[in-house]
C-alpha cells in the first residue's frame, strides 16, 4: 500500500492514479499503514521516506481543499432550502471545517478560503499542491498576495507561479507572488495597500519560559516611528551609564509609556493569576495559572504576588471538594451578573470551543435563555464573539454534559459542553483544571455542609 515510503534511495516516481475512489475507510487503513512504515532501510532510503511523506502531506492538503469546496456548496444549498437569508448563507461552515481538522474555527474560515481560491482561480497552485512540489502554507501566501487582483489577472498569476513554485522557499514565494500581482495590476496592489491600514491591532500571545508576545499590527510610518522613539530612549540611557541591555530598556520603556507606570514592573492593572493554597502559603510546587498567557511556575507566580512595586488583591473561589469544580450561585437575571461572569472567565481562561483558544469576548448560555437554560455557572461559558455567532447559526445544538461521576449531579459548574454541528458531528468541550483539586478527606460531609452553608448565605 505504502510502496513508495520503504526500499532503498531510488528516485521518487509518480504514483499512479487509484483505480478506484478513495473513501474514508481507506484513509483510515492509509493513516495505519503509516504506523507501521519499513526502518530497516538506508539512509538514502530514509531521505526519500521523508521527502514522499512530506510531499503526501501537500497532496493530503490539496485532497481537503476539494473536499471543503464541495462541503460548503453543500451546506449552502441545504441552508437555502431550509429557508435561511441569502445574507446569512454560509454561517458556521468555516466554524465546522476547523473543528473537523482539529483546529480553531478562525483558522477554519481561512482554510475554507484558501479551498475556494484553489478550485475557481489558482489551478495550476492547486496542481503543484497536489503533486506535492509545494506545501500547503506555500498555496496560502500565492492566494493572500494575489487577492488583490480580479479573477482573470489572478488566473493570470496562477499560471505563471504554479509551474516554479517546486524550486521556492516560503519567503520567495511570498516576494515572487508579490511582485507577479504588483505587476499585473499596479493599482489594486496600491489600493490593498492602504485598506489594510483598517486591520491595525493589538495582540498578545504565550512565550516559552513565562514570557509573552505582544504584537502590534501597524501602518509601516507608525510602526518605524515607534520603534525609533523607544530606540532613542535605550539609546539615551545606554549613554547615561544604564547595564540593561538596549532590548530590555525597549521593552521596559514600552510598559511605562503604555501602562503610565513608574517602572515596568509596577503593573497597576488588573492580573488574573489562578493558584492553589498550597502554592501561594506552603510553597507547594504546582504550577499556577496566568488568565491569558497559560501556566506559570510555581515559584515565579509567588514572586508576581510578592513583586513589592506591584499592588496584589486576593480573592478567593471555591471548589467543592468532592470534584474540584467551582462553587457559584445561579441568577434569576438573563444576563450574566458582574461576580458569576468573572467566575466564568478565570474557570475558563480563553474561549471554550475546541481548538479555538481566543480570547473570551462574550459570557454565553449553553443553553438559551428563550429554551428555558438558567443563568448559572453550569450553563454558563465563555466564548469569542465568532464561536457565539457560529453557535446561533442554523444546526448548531450545545447542551451541558452530565456532572462529575459519581456525584449524581448534572450540569456542575466546569462540567463539559458537547457541541453537535449541523452534520451530526459532536465535539466536547472542557474547562482546563483547576489548580489542586484533592482528594476529599474523612470529614468530607462536614466540608460539604460548609459549602452548601456558603452558597445558601450568598
Amino acid at each position: 500500500m505504502f510502496d513508495g515510503l520503504v526500499g532503498g534511495g531510488e528516485p521518487a516516481e509518480a504514483v499512479p492514479e487509484p483505480a478506484a475512489p478513495v473513501t474514508a475507510e481507506t484513509l483510515r487503513s492509509w493513516i495505519a499503514g503509516l504506523a507501521r512504515v519499513d526502518r530497516s532501510v538506508d539512509d538514502a532510503g530514509r531521505v526519500t521516506q521523508l521527502e514522499l511523506l512530506e510531499r503526501l502531506k501537500s497532496a493530503a492538503a490539496a485532497a481537503q481543499a476539494v473536499v471543503t469546496v464541495d462541503f460548503a456548496a453543500s451546506q449552502r444549498a441545504e441552508q437555502a432550502a431550509a429557508g435561511v437569508p441569502a445574507a446569512k448563507a454560509g454561517a458556521g461552515v468555516g466554524a465546522q471545517v476547523g473543528l473537523a481538522r482539529r483546529d480553531s474555527p478562525f483558522r477554519g474560515g481561512r482554510y475554507l478560503g484558501l479551498a475556494q481560491a484553489l478550485l475557481s482561480e489558482l489551478p495550476a497552485t492547486l496542481a503543484a499542491l497536489r503533486a506535492g512540489d509545494t506545501s500547503e502554507w506555500r498555496a496560502t501566501l500565492v492566494a493572500r498576495e494575489t487577492a488583490c487582483l480580479d479573477p482573470a489577472d489572478r488566473r493570470t498569476a496562477d499560471a505563471e507561479l504554479g509551474p516554479v513554485l517546486a524550486g521556492l522557499g516560503d519567503r520567495e514565494v511570498e516576494a515572487a507572488a508579490r511582485a507577479v500581482a504588483y505587476r499585473l495590476d499596479p493599482r489594486a496592489f496600491v489600493d490593498r495597500a492602504q485598506g489594510a491600514v483598517k486591520d491595525r491591532t493589538v495582540t498578545l500571545r504565550p512565550a516559552p519560559d513565562t514570557m509573552s508576545r505582544l504584537c502590534a499590527f501597524l501602518p509601516v510610518a507608525q510602526g518605524v516611528a515607534a520603534h525609533t522613539a523607544l530606540a532613542a530612549e535605550a539609546d539615551r540611557c545606554r549613554a547615561a551609564g544604564d547595564q540593561r541591555s538596549r532590548g530590555q530598556i525597549m521593552a521596559d520603556t514600552l510598559v511605562q509609556r503604555v501602562t503610565g507606570q513608574a517602572t515596568a514592573a509596577a503593573v497597576p492593572v488588573e492580573v488574573a493569576l489562578v493558584m492553589s493554597e498550597e502554592t501561594l502559603f506552603r510553597d507547594g510546587d504546582e504550577p499556577a495559572d496566568l488568565v491569558g498567557a497559560g501556566p506559570v511556575p510555581a515559584g515565579v507566580a509567588r514572586d508576581l504576588v510578592a513583586d513589592p512595586d506591584a499592588t496584589v488583591w486576593l480573592r478567593r473561589v471555591y471548589a467543592r471538594p468532592k470534584d474540584g469544580s467551582l462553587v457559584a450561585m445561579d441568577s434569576k437575571r438573563r444576563t450574566f451578573p458582574k461576580g458569576l461572569r468573572r467566575l466564568l472567565q478565570v474557570r475558563d481562561r480563553t474561549c471554550r470551543t475546541p481548538w479555538c483558544g481566543a480570547p473570551i469576548r462574550h459570557t454565553d448560555h449553553v443553553i438559551p435563555v428563550a429554551e428555558g437554560g438558567p443563568t448559572s455557572a453550569a450553563n454558563g461559558q465563555g466564548l469569542c464573539e465568532a464561536c457565539n455567532y457560529t453557535k446561533q447559526a442554523p444546526g448548531w445544538t450545545a447542551t451541558p454534559a452530565p456532572g462529575p461521576a459519581g456525584t449524581g449531579d448534572a450540569g456542575d459548574a466546569g462540567d463539559a459542553v458537547e457541541i453537535t454541528t449541523p452534520t451530526g458531528h459532536t465535539y466536547t468541550s472542557h474547562p482546563p483544571p483547576l489548580p489542586h483539586a484533592r482528594e476529599p478527606d474523612q470529614d468530607r460531609s462536614l466540608i460539604e455542609e460548609h459549602f452548601r452553608r456558603l452558597i445558601h448565605a450568598a
